[in-house]
């Protein structure tokens, strides 16, 4: 069976079909926010779904809209989905055009009604990630992204802005002055969260305290949305991201969207020292894609002596020589 071709033209038309398809889950999104904020404020909720059992409902209502919708559109197209796979559905990764979706990125915030939630529809072909749409209905936020054309944002059904947001990337001089992304994850067992623990403190502690090996960040922020963090990193709101234990559904369309911005994307410690000298470095291949560590840096100023390539890779140097290495949950 041979593989399509997908054009410049293609992508476009592909673009705006997920951008109405990510308008339409995120009407979906928002109604099971309600159901659940009234589930929560029922004194009787004994014979009433609770918020679990409408995050799962809401999670696979919307994933097989997004599904339904795409199988009539594009029905040579393959399909991974966080549901889908939860629930057995596994196909391996082809040259062929896939959908790659997580259909509510950010389900703790979903269930508390922190509006950092999200749809995530990315579109892998021939085993790169080449197009992303990220929604987030709360706020009207629509990040999109497709390789070689570009990433933007719109607000509020706004004209689309390119991204980063700032005309010139600023200059990144060392850890001490960014603005971090860590998140920690569902795996809450020692094995887990010590190391994770252990690399938050010396990432935020001052050195000049007795924290050893601190790096005095700005800060470090969880937005809860693996999806988010990477827009914001594309938007230049954050400086870096690193995350370990979530899948190619919640940041396939996150690493579109941030590499088109000029961030740079790559996998584990020891992937990124394997590449940082090759040509390779920033190529999400589909072992960085399914790897399950991912790390990805805003573009940076170029300075005297340094461009933003060489920048970024010192910074995620940096973070690695700082951080300890924990197996995905």
């Amino acid at each position: 069976m041979s593989i399509p071709e997908l054009t410049h033209s293609d992508l476009q038309q592909i673009l705006k079909f997920t951008t109405d398809l990510a308008r339409k889950a995120g009407e979906l999104i928002l109604e099971g926010s309600e159901a659940i904020q009234s589930a929560s404020a029922e004194k009787d909720v004994g014979e009433k779904k609770n918020s679990v059992d409408l995050v799962t409902e809401y999670d696979v209502r919307v994933e097989e809209l997004v599904k339904k919708e795409i199988g009539t559109k594009y029905p040579e197209f393959k399909f991974i989905g966080e549901e889908s796979y939860s629930a057995g559905s596994r196909p391996p990764l082809t040259d062929e055009p896939t959908f790659c979706v997580d259909p509510i990125d950010g389900t703790t915030n979903f269930v508390h009604g922190f509006p950092f939630v999200c749809i995530s529809l990315g579109l892998i072909y021939k085993r790169r990630p080449v197009l992303g749409v990220i929604y987030n209905p709360f706020l009207n936020h629509l990040y999109t992204g497709i390789k070689g054309q570009g990433s933007f944002l719109s607000r509020n059904n706004s004209q689309p802005v390119k991204l980063p947001l700032s005309s010139s990337p600023k200059p990144l001089p060392s850890l001490n002055q960014a603005l971090l992304a860590v998140e920690w994850g569902s795996d809450r067992g020692e094995a887990t969260i010590g190391p994770k623990s252990t690399s938050f403190a010396r990432l935020a502690g001052n050195p000049a305290q007795g924290v050893t090996g601190g790096k005095m960040a700005h800060s470090l922020r969880s937005m809860g949305s693996a999806a988010l963090n990477f827009a914001m990193v594309a938007q230049g709101g954050l400086d870096l991201y690193w995350e370990i234990g979530c899948w190619p559904w919640d940041v396939c369309a996150g690493i579109v969207i941030a590499e088109e911005a000029g961030g740079i994307v790559t996998g584990s410690h020891e992937t990124f020292a394997a590449t940082a000298n090759s040509a390779s470095f920033g190529d999400v291949t589909e072992q960085v894609l399914t790897g399950r560590k991912y790390i990805v840096v805003r573009a940076i100023g170029d300075t005297q002596g340094e461009n933003n390539r060489d920048a970024q890779k010192r910074i995620i140097k940096e973070f690695y020589d700082s951080v300890e290495d924990v197996a995905p949950n």
